[in-house]
């Protein structure tokens, strides 16, 4: 599966534009983390847990999305993006998008 940010990938024509393809996850902070992290905010510096937590949300949003284009038998997944939101206080949802897509 071809993900690219680019609206078309080099030496390949689009054949047929299928459809968006999504996935994403609802993250929600630990509270063994939560006591770090507040421990860090006092001295300053990364908080590598939460840091460690969004790359895991962004990880899983974008299988799911790579998963959501093979359902739909894409060759590739062009202008991807992803985004964030918060659900509850504490809880965030991560979703990744893009345009699946047949190419020749």
């Amino acid at each position: 599966m071809i993900i690219s940010t680019t609206d078309s990938v080099p030496n390949k024509e689009i054949t047929e534009i299928i459809d968006i393809a999504r996935g994403s996850t609802v993250r929600a902070r630990h509270i063994g983390r939560d006591i770090f992290a507040g421990l860090k905010n006092i001295v300053g510096g990364e908080i590598e847990e939460y840091t460690k937590l969004q790359a895991e949300a962004r990880e899983q949003a974008m299988q799911r999305m790579v998963q959501d284009a093979e359902r739909m038998n894409a060759d590739a997944i062009l202008n991807v993006r992803l985004t964030t939101s918060m659900v509850m206080q504490g809880a965030s949802e991560i979703l990744a998008y893009g345009t699946a897509v047949k190419l020749k």
